[in-house]
């Protein structure tokens, strides 16, 4: 990662079709374990309409003592471009929903990290 806080460039490994993406942190709220930040350039943006899309997430205990993360995505859009919701629910939904249930993986694996 370059840069400092509250913005810096991850550069990933080859072959992974994505070589390297700016984020932008929006907000954090440690009382309310809430924080946002903003995807703001990659390399591989599918839909040339996107300005930046902001994740918002908080993570609520759960009763059993562990937690649930929530997170909202909100996209920023150019001027009068539109993108149609069912395509990036089916580009950004489906590479979420893995790094989530990768993160899942690690922690039941490793439940003292």
């Amino acid at each position: 990662m370059e840069g400092q806080e509250p913005s810096g460039k991850i550069t990933f490994v080859e072959g992974r079709g994505l070589n390297y993406v700016k984020q932008k942190i929006e907000a954090v709220d440690k009382e309310n374990f809430t924080y946002s930040f903003g995807v703001i350039e990659a390399d591989v943006w599918k839909f040339a309409e996107v300005e930046k899309v902001i994740y918002e997430n908080k993570f609520v205990p759960t009763p059993e003592g562990g937690s649930i993360c929530k997170r909202t995505s909100t996209y920023h859009i150019k001027g009068d471009g539109e993108v149609n919701k069912d395509n990036i629910k089916d580009v950004y939904g489906k590479k979420t929903e893995g790094l989530l249930k990768a993160v899942e993986a690690y922690f039941i694996a490793n439940p003292d990290a």
